[in-house]
Formats: C-alpha cells, structure tokens, sequence
C-alpha cells in the first residue's frame, strides 16, 4: 500500500463515524482505531490515559511501521483554522510545521489561544472544523514527526 493510498485510507477514516476499521488482505494488515473506542473498552478505574499515537502496518515481505501522533485540544473552546473569517487557514493537509508555529485558534471565555505545535512535524489530517466547538483533549490534528 502506497503512502497516498494510506494517508488517504486515514483521512476517510478520522472523518467517519467508525471508531475501528480492520483490514487483512492477505500480505496486508491494517488495523486502525479512534481514541473512543480504546476509552469504552477500559474500565475506568485503570484507564491510564488517552493513546496518542496510531500506529500503521503493512507487511509485504517485511514490516513496515509508519507512526502518526495526535494534537489534541488543551482546553473547552471554540476552533478556529485560521487568524480571520477571510484568511487562509494556519494549516493545512501536507502543511509542514516547525515547533513553535500556530496551528490554529482556541476561544475560550471570549480569550483568542493560540495552539503552537509543539515539534516540527507535517499535517496529516485536520480533524475539527473551523467555527466547530471541541472539548478538552479532542483530536484535533493527526501529524507525523519530522
């Protein structure tokens, strides 16, 4: 499976309402599952904390891992991609990102935040839409480091 093929596999994926997605295909085996679905099958009292990292494999005469992390909102807020109504977003799919660098806006209690990547890394997937209200520790971005 090609690298197009399974970033566009993982964008479908996170857009979806399916919290598990398996796939075996003979030399191919792909399992893929969302935060929600690790928290409902935890008991709660030891529940040690979210995953934040998927990981991918595809084995066609040797194992390849290819390993994705994910940034998660600090806070309740309101998400905003980009500084303003009538500007391009902070990023996008495929944007690279050095540490430091905006990804987008948190408002909370009328306070504009600005949520900075906190290593450099690509943009896999943008997982909340702008204008869209998120809660504390909800996906927002799926990276992976460079």
């Amino acid at each position: 499976m090609n690298e197009k093929l399974l970033l566009s596999l993982l964008d479908r994926f996170s857009a979806s309402q399916a919290v598990e997605l398996i796939l075996d295909d003979g030399d191919l085996h792909l399992s893929l599952r969302k935060e929600s679905a690790i928290r409902s099958k935890s008991d709660s009292n030891d529940f040690t904390g979210p995953s934040t990292t998927t990981e991918v494999k595809e084995s066609v005469n040797h194992e390849f891992s290819v390993s994705y992390d994910t940034i998660k909102s600090p806070i309740v807020a309101v998400f905003y991609a980009s500084p303003g109504p009538d500007e391009e977003p902070f990023v996008v799919k495929g944007s690279k990102v050095k540490k430091g660098q905006s990804l987008c806006i948190l408002e909370a209690m009328k306070m504009m935040n600005k949520l900075e990547a906190e290593f450099d890394c690509e943009i896999v997937a943008v997982l909340a839409s702008s204008g869209q209200g998120v809660e504390y520790e909800q996906p927002l971005f799926t990276v992976k480091r460079i």
